[in-house]
């Protein structure tokens, strides 16, 4: 695995069925946009738009009722900044921020989702169309967001 895709875990606890739990150990690749000692940012697989990012804690933690105190406001302030990211590094407009807890919870591993957004984007209300990255495209993305992210 190269070194832009990831980097050595820090730690903590992992469910060892849990595939975003195998992302943050290495065991399968991701587009890494953020790589912090609490949380992990990546690029969603199935975007709803090119440069959506899934926030975790590399931590365990089911639901954002999981999350421990002391991640919160880690997990807030890395909510904020990958959401500026968006709009510095890929021009969006504006974005989209939200999570699940449990009901349409894909991976039952906490993960915020920020989606950028343009005024006419066609997204409306909750219906989440998804799309894909054409070869080698994901990586433009990761560089845009790092970049924008002071990373």
């Amino acid at each position: 695995m190269s070194a832009d895709r990831w980097h050595a875990p820090y730690g903590g606890s992992v469910a060892a069925d849990c595939l975003f739990c195998s992302i943050i150990a290495g065991a399968t690749p991701a587009d890494l946009v953020l790589d912090e000692p609490d949380l992990v940012g990546f690029l969603d697989a199935r975007p709803v738009f090119k440069g959506h990012v899934l926030l975790v804690p590399r931590e365990h933690v089911v639901t954002l009722l999981d999350l421990p105190a002391r991640l919160r406001g880690p997990f807030l302030e890395a909510a904020q900044r990958l959401a500026r990211a968006v709009v510095d590094g890929l021009g969006a407009q504006g974005s989209f921020v939200a999570m699940n807890n449990v009901v349409s919870q894909s991976v039952p591993h906490l993960h915020l989702h920020v989606v950028p957004r343009t005024k006419g984007d066609g997204l409306r209300g909750f219906f989440w169309p998804r799309t894909r990255y054409a070869e080698g495209e994901a990586g433009e993305y990761v560089a845009q967001l790092r970049a924008a992210l002071g990373s």
